[in-house]
């Protein structure tokens, strides 16, 4: 009993000479979980930086108690975006637009994982914008926009409601009063517009990347020589011009252009240049082997996309989902005059109301959505470039269709 109590008062000396020494346990971990910083890239058109910038900084703003964001915005063309992604798909944007076009080969290549919310996306957006977001029924991209078509602009001070349903009308009278109706011919994109409406067939065969074409056929009531023609005499017209998206918009500025061919994107900037002048509708009709046709588009979506070798994806799908909301869409519409795919914001009065997009509308009934491999845009560039310069080698149409078509169908 002694021996016992001995010990246990050694013990307490031992305890409190270590506490005297400042031998104390260690306190417990205050300073609780790391606070994460994400990194993301964001791509997207160049018109669009403004307005991306803007809903970026909300995107932060809403999620800055969750985070410390570090988003670099960077300009890239959506029609280029698929090639500038798998060029290094590890060291591309995290977040991207693109046109839907290319969905079908991002998915193909890795670089786009199915949706992991898509039940959500198709409730909330227009079937047609769904579709083009999706491969085989799987969803890959969020919808963005459903007016990826193009119509005709035309500044009313010179034109008659019944002026703007031929092309010849409205040649003539551009021509006459010393202005220019324009078109792109340097893109398949628009070129379309003769060979869609006639019976002559482009698209994509089964394996996805090679395409079929029958635009240089010697057969049926119009022929691949009969388009050729066609675009040849509306190229000797003086009330047409060849030129880009990007010169016809300077015309309308200037005064030289009195209308042309475009799309949704530039109604914001037409109605500033024109005011109560600015007019849109379908496209016209053209003369083509004796008959007036009508002239086709081809119509398809913007989406955006999250790189499937994102370091944050959950983030990078968040902010997809931010861009693509009803909000952001309806601001894109206030600032860009872009259709919205988010059935909510395009069910909205301002949208029903807007000229751009009603005449995208008109048109829809003669587009179709747009299924090309990546071959048809260098060969069609080059046959509609002879076109628009009158054909100045002087080979024969027939062979410069042959080979077009060649160079669209090649594998």
């Amino acid at each position: 009993m002694k021996k016992a109590v001995v010990i246990l008062l050694v013990s307490l000396g031992v305890l409190l000479g270590l506490t005297a020494c400042g031998k104390q346990p260690a306190p417990a971990d205050q300073s609780g979980p790391v606070r994460q910083t994400v990194e993301l890239t964001v791509w997207g058109a160049a018109e669009d930086t403004a307005l991306l910038q803007e809903l970026i900084a909300s995107f932060q703003t809403h999620y800055a108690a969750e985070a410390d964001f570090n988003i670099t915005y960077q300009s890239q063309s959506e029609a280029n975006c698929k090639d500038a992604l798998l060029g290094d798909l590890e060291a591309g944007a995290d977040v991207f637009t693109f046109a839907d076009d290319q969905v079908a080969a991002l998915a193909a290549a890795g670089a786009l994982d199915p949706i992991a919310d898509a039940g959500t996306i198709r409730e909330t957006n227009l079937s047609a914008a769904v579709e083009a977001a999706s491969v085989n029924g799987t969803l890959y991209a969020y919808p963005l926009t459903a007016d990826n078509g193009y119509f005709l602009y035309y500044n009313k001070a010179y034109f008659s409601e019944e002026d703007i349903q031929s092309l010849d009308r409205l040649l003539e009278t551009a021509g006459a009063a010393g202005r220019l109706f324009t078109m792109d011919w340097s893109s398949a994109w628009y070129v379309y517009a003769f060979f869609g409406n006639t019976g002559l067939t482009v698209g994509l065969n089964d394996d996805g990347l090679t395409n079929y074409c029958t635009w240089n056929s010697t057969d049926g009531p119009i022929t691949g020589v009969d388009v050729a023609q066609a675009m040849l005499d509306i190229a000797a017209n003086p009330g047409f011009s060849n030129q880009t998206d990007e010169a016809f918009m300077a015309g309308v500025r200037d005064g030289s252009v009195i209308a042309g061919v475009s799309g949704v994107w530039n109604a914001v900037a037409i109605q500033q240049a024109w005011g109560e002048n600015a007019g849109a509708s379908k496209l016209p009709t053209f003369t083509c082997a004796g008959q007036q046709v009508q002239m086709a588009s081809f119509s398809g979506c913007k989406l955006i996309g999250v790189n499937a070798y994102s370091k944050y994806p959950e983030w990078s799908a968040r902010l997809a989902e931010w861009l693509t909301s009803e909000n952001s869409q309806r601001l894109r519409f206030e600032q860009r005059g872009q259709g919205p795919s988010n059935s909510a914001a395009a069910d909205s009065q301002e949208v029903q109301q807007s000229a751009a997009i009603a005449a995208l509308l008109a048109q829809s009934e003669f587009s179709h959505l747009q299924r090309v491999g990546g071959n048809i845009w260098t060969p069609v560039a080059e046959f509609a470039a002879s076109m628009a310069q009158g054909n100045p080698s002087g080979a024969p149409l027939q062979a410069q269709l042959d080979r077009m078509v060649e160079g669209v169908t090649a594998r």
